[in-house]
């Protein structure tokens, strides 16, 4: 193995200050191997180095939360012996070099993380982040994330039933490819991590190891300079139907007894998974690198080792039950070997043609990795640093049907129907709302298929403008909507997932962004009972590279999972029917700063973003559940992106019938603009066939609340002026189509 030089060291990502802690937990040099080991395990991807002390500022536990962070995924109770596992991972680096390849392969991973728990998938979701449409590189960007999140997910045979997507010329030069996967799996029968039984047989299964992915996680943990498309080699490549095989294959082993532990090889590959395992039971590992199966000859211990090739999982089984397993495996034509054995000796030995390659001692690779407390600057020093200007004087809207059509075909609001018709949203027989709404619903199977009726709601949120904005409200607000988006389809929420996606962690601002984030998600979930059982911190978010601007908008993506124990009185946005009544829950808008309206139609983002009051936003969603369960609402849709009008476009276009707007609620409400586009929240929009009931619930509960407008006709009608609501389907439609050129991606 070569000579360690300092050229070398650096080259792995690690800080001389960090090598020197690497020197002392060895008491010697290391080998290029161990060198490799240590930097990816160091690394921000894999040790959240800058992240950990916050982390630990977020509330993980209810009386229904079964496993919370530190797992493959969060697990919990939904009833009925049944529980949810859910988690959301980041691919960002990987889908802005190969961007099929890199959505791909997060859509597998994040597979691999849920099933590894004994679930079977049942949902997918994705967060997308894309920079401005007319970049000369987003049009191929945007092709090949679409395309490689529907390609690995329709062929593995797991729905994708929504997600959001953002456009901001921040995302220029790193998007960002958030993806989640829920599934469903009985209470006792959940695997978890953790090796345990010294001499216990650990096996390899999947697919074989190759070359694709090497220092994957490093990458991941840096910056992009020039020459991103030289880090071509560090992206996956992932096979859908291999994976397919292995969740039937892993599913029919977790049938038996044979698995003590189980962990998928994602980041950092054979490293990460036995590392973590033997850590997690506080155990030692050693294995036996010439008995991993490799695709490639000549491969080296370093290649093996730091190979994130896809599709493969490490699981320590009792001893005796290998042939039972491998008998498994090879029905389902896939790898199995053993190659090596827990042990007492609290380290990682490897070895390799009869010699002994690397021996490290697993504390300072996982649980006394680097910490550090990097400095951030104070809230009013980040103002400063933000240059938000303030919100001023705002004229009034010269033409509100005229900024409502042009709204609803911008980049912000525009229909999504040209991504999510490319996922299969149906396969599994089990999705009862599709992509379009406020959150997904889908089925849970019961002993009984007469009476399937509990379902899952999932969403994906977060407002990244806001978040620059003012970090611990956008952090409040984050949560707060997956909250009301759930609710909204009368789900209650139970708890969140999260994928913290921000800039380099070692400038001040960026620490500050981060600080606050998870600051205002904490407040929001202790409020809102809403605890975090899952997640992913991905750091270092910039680009140097041509036309990449500097770092992304702080986005600390939500990912929300609530119950329904009856799907078919869940709410939908296209509910209304003719002549009904549309009702506002909640305060009159008036907050425009950070809206849409003002971006878009004004030209400015100014102000600080709506404020959060998080008791409001919890007796809100509580009352409307309510009103779903009682029957009282036949639509329902949370007020967001746009405010209270786009709102009611939306719902009119997915109910097909035209609504006026109430001319005394406007008369008895000045300033129209930001009556109709302001953005506050804890707001709703629900049409009823019988306000008497509704309202006399509405001043009981004594909820802020407006009859705001009627539906029918085939117009959207404004003040008097009336738009047919086939102009706003055209704009609204039109915008994918046109700048992907009316085509469907192709790998």
């Amino acid at each position: 193995m070569p000579e360690i030089t300092p050229e070398i060291v650096a080259d792995h990502g690690l800080s001389d200050d960090e090598y020197q802690r690497l020197l002392r937990a060895l008491g010697r040099e290391p080998n290029l191997l161990e060198l490799g080991i240590f930097s990816v395990m160091w690394s921000e991807h894999c040790s959240y180095k800058s992240s950990r002390l916050h982390l630990k500022k977020l509330p993980t536990a209810a009386p229904w939360v079964i496993q919370g962070p530190g797992e493959n995924a969060g697990v919990i109770d939904i009833g009925d012996g049944d529980a949810a596992i859910f988690k959301m991972e980041s691919h960002n680096h990987p889908s802005y070099i190969e961007p099929y390849q890199g959505a791909a392969t997060g859509v597998g991973g994040i597979l691999r993380d849920v099933f590894t728990m004994g679930a079977r998938p049942v949902a997918n979701m994705n967060a997308l982040r894309f920079g401005e449409p007319e970049h000369p590189k987003m049009r191929h960007l945007i092709s090949g994330v679409v395309a490689g999140i529907g390609g690995y997910g329709n062929c593995v045979g797991v729905p994708t039933v929504g997600g959001e997507v953002n456009f901001d010329p921040a995302y220029n030069g790193n998007i960002l490819v958030n993806a989640m996967t829920v599934g469903v799996a009985k209470q006792d029968k959940i695997f978890y991590s953790a090796a345990a039984g010294i001499g216990n047989p650990v096996v390899y299964v999947g697919s074989k190891t190759g070359r694709d992915g090497i220092h994957g996680a490093t990458m991941a943990s840096a910056d992009f300079g020039e020459d991103s498309d030289e880090k071509r080699p560090t992206v996956q490549v992932g096979d859908p139907f291999t994976e397919k095989l292995l969740i039937e294959a892993c599913l029919e082993l977790m049938a038996s007894d044979a698995i003590v532990a189980i962990q998928d090889m994602g980041a950092a590959g054979l490293t990460s998974s036995s590392v973590e395992m033997a850590s997690k039971g506080g155990v030692g590992v050693r294995l036996v690198m010439d008995q991993v199966p490799c695709r490639e000859e000549g491969m080296t211990p370093y290649e093996m080792m730091l190979s994130e090739s896809q599709e493969r999982m490490l699981m320590v089984l009792k001893p005796g039950r290998e042939p039972e397993a491998e008998a498994i495996f090879a029905k389902w034509e896939l790898d199995f070997a053993v190659i090596g054995e827990v042990t007492d000796s609290g380290r990682m030995e490897l070895t390799w043609q009869g010699e002994t390659v690397a021996d490290i001692p697993l504390g300072p690779l996982a649980d006394e990795a680097p910490l550090y407390d990097r400095p951030h600057l104070s809230g009013e020093d980040y103002k400063s640093w933000a240059q938000v200007k303030p919100l001023g004087e705002v004229p009034e809207s010269t033409d509100l049907a005229a900024d409502l059509l042009k709204l609803i075909g911008s980049p912000a609001l525009a229909s999504r129907r040209w991504i999510w018709e490319q996922y299969d949203q149906q396969v599994g027989g089990d999705t009862v709302q599709r992509p379009g709404g406020d959150a997904a619903v889908v089925r849970v199977h019961g002993p009984n298929p007469h009476e399937n009726f509990k379902a899952l709601a999932i969403t994906t949120d977060c407002t990244p403008r806001y978040c620059y904005a003012d970090p611990y409200e956008g952090g409040k607000q984050a949560v707060a909507e997956a909250y009301r988006n759930l609710s909204a389809v009368g789900a209650t929420p139970l708890a969140i997932t999260n994928c913290l996606n921000f800039g380099n962690p070692q400038r001040p601002e960026i620490m500050a962004q981060i600080v606050g984030c998870l600051e205002g998600m904490a407040d929001a979930c202790r409020a809102l009972d809403f605890p975090i059982v899952s997640g992913n911190v991905s750091l270092y978010n910039e680009s140097k590279a041509t036309g990449g601007g500097s770092a992304i908008l702080p986005t600390p993506a939500i990912g929300g999972v609530g119950l329904l124990p009856d799907w078919r009185r869940s709410a939908t946005i296209g509910g209304a029917r003719d002549m009904e009544d549309v009702w506002l829950i909640g305060a009159s808008p008036s907050h425009l700063g950070q809206s849409l309206w003002l971006a878009e139609i004004a030209g400015r983002k100014d102000g600080p973003p709506p404020p959060v009051d998080l008791t409001l936003e919890r007796a809100h969603a509580e009352f409307v559940r309510d009103m779903i369960q009682r029957g009282f609402v036949t639509a329902v849709h949370d007020i967001s992106d746009g405010g209270m009008v786009v709102a009611l476009a939306e719902m009119a276009l997915a109910s097909g019938l035209g609504v006026e707007l109430d001319r005394l609620f406007l008369r008895e409400n000045p300033g129209h603009t930001a009556l109709l586009f302001g953005e506050d929240q804890g707001r709703y929009l629900v049409t009823t066939s019988n306000s008497d009931p509704l309202a006399r619930a509405m001043a009981a509960a004594c909820i802020p609340h407006a009859r705001v407008g009627s539906i029918g006709g085939e117009a959207i009608v404004i003040g008097g002026r009336s738009v047919p609501l086939t102009d706003f389907r055209a704009a609204h439609e039109s915008f994918f189509p046109r700048l992907m050129g009316g085509e469907h991606p192709v790998a």
